[in-house]
């Protein structure tokens, strides 16, 4: 590839994402900004041609429990710790209130608009490390979230791993799955995936320096170091953290990290791959739309002087087959 390239990747997942962490009521705002959120950041990408990709769980193609509950696979996760079963959840809350874990109308608006893909977050919002979860079950889970997607006339080729609890025993089920892509971790063991025990307060406070600081480089790299069997690893840059009033003095030096990444992997001939969460949009929504818009115009620069490309994830997997 002789120009760079700017990836975005978004894990849509409501309440699936948090449930294990957060109770509802501490955390149904954020959710409630989503559906505005979604509809903004939609826009903003057609006014700039980005081109994004939107892994989904699988949950959120469905309309409610029941048809949740209907297209689960008969093989399902024994994680040792409870807490982290949806169906459980599922199947002991009668009284789940759609909004907050279901949005097949989403999910529709997302594919319609130009140059978005939709990719899967697993069904089940699915934890590949977590102790008690097999091989056998993780297929199974990848089976059911082609097969929901299916019925809204949509075939994933790119996946984003649960928590980033990318698993290298995994990738070949994917690859029968017929997935080509998959977001890999950042470098360094500030990143490295592990189970939720695994992230402890040392590892995330050196995440939130980084994000201000450069701790751990600019995590860009070329299309050509991504070779090999797919699905191809096309690991993330950067995480867009969302505003935090608390430190919102220091934004200025969160875009400027953003934006020198984004510059080195423009001049290089790199890849940026930047992501986060439509529930980290959900508050503050303003504010987190214009740091967004700033991005975006520095990718505009870069796209009119130095040729940088916006390319989703399956865009990166069918450049890197066609060499």
């Amino acid at each position: 590839m002789n120009t760079g390239a700017f990836t975005i990747s978004i894990d849509f997942e409501l309440y699936w994402g948090v449930r294990d962490t957060r109770s509802l009521d501490a955390y149904h705002e954020h959710l409630d900004g989503v559906r505005q959120a979604i509809p903004r950041m939609l826009s903003l990408f057609e006014q700039h041609g980005i081109h994004a990709t939107w892994a989904a769980v699988g949950f959120l193609f469905c309309h409610d429990r029941n048809e949740a509950l209907s297209a689960a696979p008969p093989e399902r996760p024994g994680y040792d710790n409870h807490k982290l079963c949806p169906y459980r959840y599922l199947e002991q809350s009668t009284d789940i209130d759609e909004r907050y874990h279901f949005a097949p109308a989403m999910i529709d608006l997302i594919a319609a608009t130009p140059h978005q893909e939709m990719a899967t977050h697993t069904y089940s919002h699915y934890y590949c490390r977590e102790a008690g979860q097999t091989a056998a079950t993780f297929s199974a889970d990848i089976a059911a979230a082609i097969r929901i997607a299916a019925t809204r006339g949509l075939t994933p080729r790119s996946l984003v791993f649960p928590r980033n609890q990318w698993h290298p025993d995994y990738l070949a089920i994917l690859a029968e799955h017929g997935i080509t892509a998959y977001r890999g971790n950042e470098h360094g063991w500030l990143y490295a995936a592990t189970d939720n025990v695994g992230q402890n307060a040392v590892r995330r406070m050196g995440r939130l320096l980084d994000s201000y600081i450069n701790l751990s480089g600019y995590h860009t790299y070329t299309l050509e170091s991504c070779a090999g069997t797919p699905p191809f690893n096309f690991p993330a840059s950067r995480f867009l953290r969302p505003h935090e009033p608390r430190l919102a003095w220091l934004d200025g030096l969160r875009l400027r990290r953003i934006k020198r990444a984004m510059r080195h992997a423009a001049r290089h001939h790199e890849i940026f791959h930047l992501w986060w969460h439509p529930h980290n949009f959900g508050v503050d929504t303003d504010q987190n739309m214009h740091f967004l818009e700033q991005v975006i115009e520095e990718f505009e620069r870069l796209r009119r002087d130095d040729g940088m490309r916006s390319l989703g994830m399956a865009e990166l997997a069918d450049a890197l087959a066609a060499r």
